[in-house]
């Protein structure tokens, strides 16, 4: 499986809906999601998404772990590693 990157990141946030606030065409990879105007349930939201999609398991505690998209897909490619060596 390739790495889970920053694109496939926005592509889900997207797919979310209610992206007006937010200019994901940017360099969003250090910006807080609330400064993209994503609270903590959009990034559960986004949690849930993944795992659908990649059949993943992420703990709603997981949200503090992934305060900015660049270490959602850190966190997220760690869980894909682990699943793969299993």
């Amino acid at each position: 499986m390739s790495a889970f990157d920053l694109d496939q990141l926005r592509d889900i946030l997207r797919s979310m809906g209610d992206t007006d606030e937010a200019d994901l065409n940017g360099d969003i990879a250090q910006m807080g999601f609330g400064d993209l105007g994503y609270d903590s349930l959009a990034v559960l939201e986004l949690c849930s998404q993944v795992e659908r999609r990649y059949g993943i398991q992420i703990s709603d505690d997981a949200v503090v772990d992934m305060p900015t998209p660049a270490r959602a897909v850190e966190y997220i490619n760690t869980l894909l590693t682990a699943k793969a060596g299993a």
